[in-house]
């Protein structure tokens, strides 16, 4: 390779052509039709948001105060920014139906180097959404266990920084390591799955809504913004991570059957559903208890304890961890096909890339699900949130980016779906989730930013070299094609 070439290698760009082929030697198996495309989505979407950090941004916290019923806007803000990215996802996925998802994209539009950093962004930020989510399901399964009387010792419910005097979070820890399990067993077993689930979820909301309505004091919404629209954009940027979802599921695009039609269709139902029952739940949470009574961590089984409903709250616990579940196999599944993509693509060792007798990476798919179980057991939810959102919203910015790129540079490439508006609608979500982003305390950037560092040293350490778009990569003396 001469000098110019070599000077070029990180903006070197993966031929969509190449993709076709790689997808029929990937050894994952095409399973998914649109529904469990969009149940994964739903699953992906719906869950800590509404059964956790509602209640949390309302609520407030030592570093942030709460912002009460206008964690309404809060979510509105968040998903406007969050559609104009789905959009963006949606006219790629129609045209890369490709395991990677933003990884991908930002490949095959802007180069080596911003796909790197964006699939390494990907591996920490899905492992913490797990980790996030199990955190919330531990506050509502020691809820239940409260409501039938038996109380689980503080030291192994909590984690040492959340001030309650615990120790470690074992009930977090269990249930990543659960879904691991679930995720390990194959795409299809999964999919089954998530479809019952995301259905059981969704009827849970509805009631929730439905039985909620009847018990909302209208005193509780005044004052309905009580400390002003800074906190209000702040909790926007924590509630982000209750908003995407539809990035994970598009992960799973080579396990469709029919990426390129039902994957866009896919992303916009699955945002559209979500965003219209959060819109719902939040008015009915802040309605039936005021903002400051609410459980940061069990929302809606404090709301429904609170007007006397003990019974209501307890079944509410109990749906809700399993609703909860789907929210980490979407993610868990995220991590795992980004991994394996990076992997396939000579990124990192091929090793990870395997694949077992049912279509799954099963040496990835555990080592998320044993680091999501440490991250859960030892840190606490805020911290782990916006970790989590700060990566994704990264994640958004190339994404949007790609899509205007790539419009003009392959304006003839096959979509089966053309964002509208284009530039105005893929520009807002740059400058969107941007924004959002610098809404994020400092400790959120130096952890993100240390995290980018070691990935650059790791990528000119191994993946530069190893890449299977280098002509002289180590890999080639082996493989004659693309890793299956």
């Amino acid at each position: 390779m001469n000098q110019m070439t070599a000077s070029k290698s990180v903006l070197r760009r993966k031929p969509i052509d190449d993709i076709e082929e790689e997808n029929k030697h990937s050894g994952l198996i095409k399973s998914l039709g649109l529904w469990q495309l969009t149940a994964i989505g739903v699953g992906g979407i719906i869950g800590v948001g509404i059964f956790s950090l509602a209640g949390l941004v309302a609520h407030g916290s030592e570093s942030n105060p709460g912002v009460g019923p206008a964690v309404l806007f809060s979510f509105l803000i968040a998903g406007l920014a969050s559609g104009a990215a789905a959009l963006s996802y949606a006219e790629f996925a129609g045209m890369i139906p490709r395991a990677g998802s933003a990884y991908t994209y930002g490949y095959v539009a802007l180069g080596e180097i911003i796909g790197w950093f964006i699939g390494w962004d990907l591996l920490l930020e899905y492992i913490a959404i797990v980790a996030v989510v199990a955190i919330g399901i531990s506050g509502y399964f020691d809820a239940f266990l409260s409501g039938i009387g038996i109380h689980m010792p503080t030291w192994m419910t909590s984690t040492a920084d959340e001030g309650k005097g615990g120790i470690i979070n074992l009930p977090a820890i269990f249930v990543c390591l659960l879904v691991t399990w679930i995720l390990s067993r194959g795409t299809k077993a999964f999919g089954r799955f998530e479809l019952v689930a995301v259905a059981i979820k969704v009827i849970l909301i509805l009631f929730i809504i439905g039985l909620g309505i009847f018990y909302i004091n209208t005193e509780n919404y005044n004052p309905f913004m009580p400390s002003g629209f800074g906190p209000v954009l702040a909790g926007a940027a924590t509630v982000f991570f209750a908003v995407f979802g539809y990035d994970a599921m598009s992960t799973a695009a080579e396990e469709a059957k029919d990426g390129k039609k039902h994957m866009p269709k896919a992303i916009i139902l699955s945002l559209i559903v979500a965003m219209l029952l959060y819109v719902a739940a939040t008015l009915v949470l802040t309605g039936m208890q005021n903002y400051k009574d609410i459980d940061p961590t069990a929302g809606f089984a404090s709301a429904f304890q609170g007007v006397g409903l003990p019974v209501i709250a307890t079944i509410i616990s109990v749906f809700a961890v399993l609703s909860i579940l789907t929210v980490m196999l979407t993610f868990l599944l995220g991590v795992t096909r980004v991994w394996f993509s990076m992997s396939r693509d000579g990124l990192l060792p091929g090793w990870f890339a395997k694949t077992d007798r049912h279509g799954t990476p099963q040496r990835v798919t555990w080592i998320a699900g044993v680091a999501s179980a440490f991250l859960a057991g030892v840190f606490p939810i805020k911290e782990v949130a916006d970790l989590t959102n700060i990566g994704i919203l990264a994640a958004f910015v190339v994404v949007c980016i790609s899509v205007i790129v790539f419009r003009y540079t392959k304006p003839n490439a096959p979509r089966t779906f053309r964002l509208p508006f284009m530039p105005v609608v893929p520009a807002f979500g740059v400058l969107a989730s941007a924004f959002l982003m610098f809404q994020l305390h400092w400790e959120t950037w130096v952890r993100f930013g240390a995290w980018l560092v070691i990935g650059l040293i790791i990528y000119f350490a191994y993946g530069r070299r190893h890449s299977l778009m280098n002509p002289d990569s180590p890999r080639h003396k082996v493989e004659n094609k693309p890793l299956a």
